[in-house]
């Protein structure tokens, strides 16, 4: 879910501007005005999100002005250093994705699942927040090195744990006795 972090502009003390990410929609003409960012480490740093911590991507933004509705389409395309999941190293995860997001002039900043509203007096949309996210919901639920290209001593201490098991827990010689005479007992109910 995306959110609008009016605290976000806080973060301009650190390397990165993320003034930068910041658009006086007001100040936009109608129809479509372009805009690119690059995101790098310094970007990640000063975000301070979890997830992603470095990475570099450039983001193209087009912003189509329809009066006081505002459809933004975001394209990012990079890659980013996250950890694998089998190895725990850090790893080179490609990152090429679009988003569609619809702003609009009101009251006070809110937003629901459809559209951003932006306060009309100061008419200035952080997008910061949205193009972090935009590129942390792009990136895989499990991200591994390709084949061969993982830790080879954690892989070595992973097939040494997986040896001890037959894959859905550990194996019989493992296992405490009396968990097998419960097994039997289990088996002898359903027979």
């Amino acid at each position: 879910r995306l959110h609008i972090s009016e605290n976000l502009c806080n973060f301009a003390y650190q390397m990165c501007d993320l003034e930068t990410f910041q658009i006086n929609l007001k100040t936009l003409g109608q129809g479509v005005t372009r805009m690119e960012f690059d995101v790098n480490d310094d970007f990640f740093r000063a975000i301070d999100a979890p997830e992603v911590q470095r990475g570099e991507l450039k983001v193209e933004l087009e912003v189509d002005r329809r009066v006081d509705l505002f459809e933004l389409n975001f394209h990012v395309k990079g890659s980013v250093s996250i950890p694998c999941d089998l190895c725990l190293d850090e790893m080179q995860q490609s990152v090429d994705t679009d988003h569609r997001l619809i702003v609009r002039f009101g009251e006070a900043n809110s937003e629901n699942e459809e559209m951003v509203i932006v306060e009309e007096e100061s008419g200035v949309l952080d997008l910061s927040w949205f193009v972090y996210e935009t590129i942390a919901l792009a990136i895989p639920i499990r991200h591994v090195h390709e084949s061969g290209q993982c830790n080879p001593e954690m892989i070595d201490s992973l097939k040494a744990h997986v040896a001890h098991t037959d894959g859905n827990g550990p194996t019989e010689q493992a296992v405490d006795p009396r968990w097998m005479k419960l097994k039997q007992i289990k088996n002898n109910i359903k027979d």
